[in-house]
């Protein structure tokens, strides 16, 4: 008998898997209720395939909790309060040396499994589906299949595979998959290199800027928040170009989508700007013109799941509830002194009756259904600050304009000018600065330190990582290496 099955319900939102060790882990058989023949036989069983890709991302596995929560933890912000493996403790205190640790397993089968869902959706278009549904729903559907796959590899990246500065992309990054598997077969398939799986991710962005929608309605539209559309795919190639410090090309992407001047705004498509408010951002509706990208949830049919909740693991008894796994370090970002008392996403910190202070950025109670955010538009304006900075080498005024513009919206009393730096590099100090109190609590600081080769520094009584030491990256999962002859380890 197979010990592991990962069953894909082709048309419908909700995902069924259950983890053991077969080759199915690589490769999944989509099964559905009606025959492959007709699986592609109406626009809406077409229309329920485009939105499992999105459910695949929105595991709690992924970027339904874990992936955020890992690349949090594993770096400075947070000190673990419990010593749970279950948890991340392994990631936090960086012994993820181990092939087989649940965190490397799931996360890697679970991006996997939502690539070959982009696969198969993408092949069965090709055969039948595009006919179905005629040209442009067919441009529209393709592009959010490809855009989800380029997001599941860019993320894969951050974990798997050295940074792209560390020899231009020359090291081994992953195996790229780019056909759907429906069924038994040989799986082998070498490791592509970084720069082969960048440049990937950025082929299925360029098509999905091209072929998606400006828009899916009005501004306040869920689809705006949940899918991809045109400006989606913009936004996400300013990160993957800053991972890979091609800064002229993030300016390009990100002037696309940003105005040249105060208040920064997108002027086609979905409207991207700042809100005025950024607790508004985290609150529900959660339907604002800052989230480029959210995952939603509904406490019924669309849940993370238990012990893979950012509410969970980031929320405390007092707050919602949580289980209050991460405190924030006190050495960390909230000890700066330039992140004055009065900014209001001071106020998204919540401080517990014993002194410890834990991020509320996610205040809902069990089960603990707030958005996870995968991007907000406040990243792209600071993206394109650190990229026109780096391409210049000067003070450049836009950018620090567009620093004003996240800093002043929750602190108005810290106004920077050209004057306030010296030189370029005290520049870039603040805007990375900037950033690591902007998204605290959303999965960007390790990355961040990932993509500038820095070290993952010491917190608690956890040493400090170099940049060149083996644990710096995540081991490949055991499964991949048992099933895949072809695949080497980190």
């Amino acid at each position: 008998m197979k010990k592991k099955i990962l069953y894909i319900t082709m048309l419908s939102s909700v995902m069924m898997m259950a983890v053991s060790c077969s080759k199915e882990t690589l490769s999944p058989v989509p099964t559905t209720s009606i025959s492959d023949a007709n699986a592609f036989a109406t626009t809406d069983r077409i229309l329920g395939q485009v939105k499992n890709l999105y459910a695949g991302m929105r595991s709690g596995s992924f970027y339904g909790g874990r992936y955020i929560i890992y690349n949090d933890i594993r770096a400075d912000e947070f000190i673990n309060e419990l010593t749970n493996v279950v948890t991340g403790y392994d990631v936090w205190n960086g012994t993820m040396n181990n092939s087989s640790t649940n965190s490397v397993v799931s996360l890697w089968a679970q991006a996997y499994f939502t690539i070959n869902l982009c696969n198969v959706f993408l092949d069965g278009m090709a055969a039948s589906g595009n006919t179905v549904v005629g040209s442009t729903l067919a441009a529209n559907y393709n592009a959010e299949a490809k855009m989800v796959r380029a997001i599941c590899y860019y993320s894969l990246l951050q974990l798997y595979a050295r940074p792209y500065s560390d020899g231009a992309g020359s090291k081994p990054g992953l195996p790229l998959r780019l056909q759907g598997n429906t069924g038994s077969g040989n799986y082998d398939l070498a490791r592509s290199t970084v720069a082969q799986v960048y440049q990937q991710v950025l082929d299925d962005l360029n098509f999905a800027e091209t072929n998606l929608p400006l828009t899916y309605g009005s501004a306040a539209q869920l689809s705006n928040v949940t899918r991809g559309h045109k400006n989606t795919a913009i936004a996400f190639k300013t990160r993957v170009y800053l991972s890979m410090q091609k800064y002229t090309e993030a300016t390009t992407e990100a002037n696309k989508i940003v105005s040249a001047t105060p208040p920064f705004t997108a002027a086609t498509g979905v409207p991207f700007a700042l809100q005025s408010d950024i607790t508004k951002v985290f609150a529900s509706p959660y339907i604002t013109t800052e989230s480029v990208l959210s995952m939603p949830f509904n406490g019924t049919t669309e849940t993370p799941g238990g012990q893979n909740q950012l509410g969970y693991y980031y929320g405390q008894t007092g707050l919602n509830g949580g289980n209050g796994e991460y405190s924030l370090n006190t050495n960390g970002i909230i000890a700066n002194a330039g992140w004055t008392a009065t900014d209001k996403r001071r106020s998204l910190i919540y401080t517990a009756t014993n002194g410890k202070k834990f991020v509320s950025k996610y205040p809902s109670v069990s089960p603990f259904t707030d958005y996870a955010p995968v991007m907000r538009y406040s990243e792209v304006l600071l993206n394109l600050a650190e990229a026109k900075v780096r391409t210049s080498n000067t003070v450049d005024a836009q950018a620090v304009a567009l620093l004003n513009a996240v800093r002043n919206r929750s602190d108005a009393s810290t106004i920077f000018t050209v004057a306030s730096f010296a030189t370029a590099a005290d520049l870039i100090a603040a805007i990375l600065t900037e950033r690591r109190i902007e998204f605290l609590g959303e999965g960007l600081r390790a990355p961040d330190l990932a993509r500038l080769a820095l070290p993952i520094p010491a917190k608690g009584s956890i040493a400090a990582i170099p940049f060149s030491a083996q644990n710096y990256i995540w081991p490949i999962s055991a499964t991949e290496l048992q099933l895949n002859k072809l695949m080497t380890d980190n």
